[in-house]
Formats: C-alpha cells, sequence, structure tokens
C-alpha cells in the first residue's frame, strides 16, 4: 500500500468517527474540553506525524543500512500472513507492554497526560508526552521492518490497527447498540476478546474502579484485547464507566498542557503531581473513597489513572 493512499484511508477514517461523534450528538454532550486540552492534542497530533514518526523510521532504517547493509528488503518474499504474525508481536504486543509499564511509577509521568482527558473521544487517541511516543519500542521496530521489506503489509495493518484504536477512543461507542442484538452475542463474545473496543478501553480510562465497570489497572491493549485476556489484565463488563478522567485533576486543577506535554523539560507547580521531581502526589484512600494528604507518586497511578 502506498504511504499516498495509507494516509488518504486514515485521514477518512478519522473523518468518519469524529463525524459519527457529531451525529450521534456524543461529542456536543460529553466532550467538554478547554483551551489546554485543545493546545496538547493538536500539538501532540502534529510532532507525532512531522517529527517522532519520521524521526524514528528514519534513524532505525539507517542504523540498519549501517549494521545489516544486506539486509535490506530481506524478508520481502515472506507470505502476508507471517508479516502479519511478526507485526503483532513486535508491534502491537511491545506496545502492549510499553504502555503496561507506563502505569508503574517511573514511566507514568509520560502516559499521564493520555488519561488526564475527562472524556472519550478520538481526538484524544496521540495525546500523550512527547517522550512517551519517542521512547515506544513499536515505532523503532516498525523501521526496521520496513528495512526488512515489510512496507506493503505494514500500511494496510496500519490501517486496520488505527481503525481500532480511534474506534475505541471514540465518543460514539459502536459496540453499545451491537450488544443489544441477541443474534450477535457469540459474535461479540469473540470480538471484545479480540479486540479493543469502546466498552473494554473506556474503563480503563475510569476516574475509579469503585463502580465494578472502571479499571485503570489493565486493558491495555490497542489494537488487540487479547493481549489482556492471555497476560491476566482484562476487566469485561459491557458497561461505560460515568466518568474518565483523574481526581486529582478534578481537586487540584489540570496540569498545563506545556507540562504535560514535555515534562521533564517542564515541570509542575502545583501542590500534588507526579509532573515534579520530589513531589508529593494525590492518593485516593482505599477505604473510603476521600483525598488523603499522603503519600508518594508511586501511588498516583495506582489510585488515579
Amino acid at each position: 500500500m502506498s504511504s499516498l493512499l495509507q494516509n488518504t484511508l486514515i485521514g477518512f477514517i478519522m473523518l468518519g468517527f469524529a463525524g459519527m461523534e457529531f451525529v450521534t450528538r456524543r461529542y456536543q454532550t460529553s466532550v467538554n474540553a478547554t483551551h489546554d486540552d485543545t493546545k496538547l492534542e493538536l500539538a501532540m497530533f502534529v510532532s507525532l506525524l512531522a517529527i517522532t514518526q519520521p524521526l524514528s523510521i528514519l534513524v532505525s532504517g539507517k542504523l540498519c543500512a549501517w549494521l545489516i547493509p544486506e539486509q535490506h528488503g530481506a524478508w520481502a518474499a515472506l507470505p502476508w500472513w507471517a508479516m502479519a504474525a511478526i507485526l503483532l508481536i513486535c508491534d502491537d504486543m511491545t506496545q502492549y507492554w510499553w504502555h503496561r509499564m507506563s502505569h508503574s511509577p517511573l514511566l507514568w509521568p509520560l502516559h499521564r497526560a493520555h488519561h488526564t482527558a475527562q472524556y472519550m473521544s478520538v481526538r484524544i487517541t496521540y495525546r500523550n508526552n512527547f517522550f512517551y511516543y519517542l521512547m515506544m519500542p513499536g515505532l523503532w521496530i516498525a523501521g526496521v521492518l520496513l528495512y526488512l521489506g515489510f512496507a506493503k503489509v505494514y500500511g494496510v495493518y496500519l490501517v486496520i490497527k488505527l481503525t481500532v484504536i480511534l474506534g475505541a477512543h471514540s465518543a460514539w461507542r459502536w459496540d453499545e447498540p451491537l450488544y443489544r442484538i441477541r443474534a450477535l452475542r457469540p459474535l461479540m463474545w469473540v470480538l471484545e476478546r479480540t479486540i479493543s473496543t469502546p466498552a473494554t478501553h473506556w474503563a480503563h480510562h475510569a476516574m475509579t474502579n469503585e463502580d465494578g465497570i472502571g479499571h485503570y489497572k489493565g486493558n491495555f491493549g490497542n489494537l488487540l484485547f487479547f493481549w489482556d485476556v492471555l497476560f491476566g489484565s482484562a476487566h469485561i463488563t459491557r458497561k461505560y464507566p460515568a466518568r474518565i478522567g483523574l481526581q486529582d485533576d478534578v481537586l487540584f486543577g489540570q496540569e498545563r498542557w506545556f507540562t504535560q506535554m514535555f515534562y521533564p523539560l517542564f515541570q509542575s507547580r502545583r501542590a500534588h503531581s507526579a509532573l515534579r521531581f520530589g513531589a508529593r502526589a494525590y492518593v485516593e484512600d482505599e477505604t473510603h473513597g476521600s483525598a488523603a494528604d499522603a503519600l508518594s507518586p508511586i501511588n498516583e497511578q495506582e489510585r488515579s489513572a
């Protein structure tokens, strides 16, 4: 698949989901974005497309040309299904683990921005810290696979993957009406355990786990939700959390967009923050669900992600 066709298809898919958000009025009734939200989402979208992705592919390709010049295009004769399997493992599974690791104390500040939106929409799909994507293993591995001859299959794979990811973040919950159709129940049972859906991914963005729907300690899958099933982090309810975002932002105010995007180059001035060296982060008391002054930055991702 040519880059032009690939990008055109992705553009139409984005517009399609965005259009459905408006047609169903989900955007108008649920997306309450601030100016900082818009700046962060636009800046990250542009930087990923214009800087991070091209840079990772270019540099990894140059390194391959230097280290393994004889391997250029060496895997181009592999059947498409073998390439697809390699991509699912080397790109999608590694992204699952990168995402899961990003909910650990060390990497949480680089992923926190993705969870600070108090709404779900296609517009938050690429909302993250700049260095989160720059350090993502899958982008660099993709450059190696492209050097080895995966270009055509990678284009198709990327279109499919982004369709699933955009749909999982969309304010238009495409899976919701399908759950109500009795004849589709067996299909939906398989589907929700195979790919990320709005129900499973919205749970990951929930503000709390207390309602039994939210599951911010799991549901990490991007294209395949199967990784969550396989590695024990899946939570399936076919319901959607009432509140999205981080409790500490509600209590103490949202971090500035440039701090979220460029931490650690910029650091927070907030009293409770994971975006400042040595700061004490907000912790929600497990028993009573109230604010506790506490504790250490280790726990913010566990109680507020």
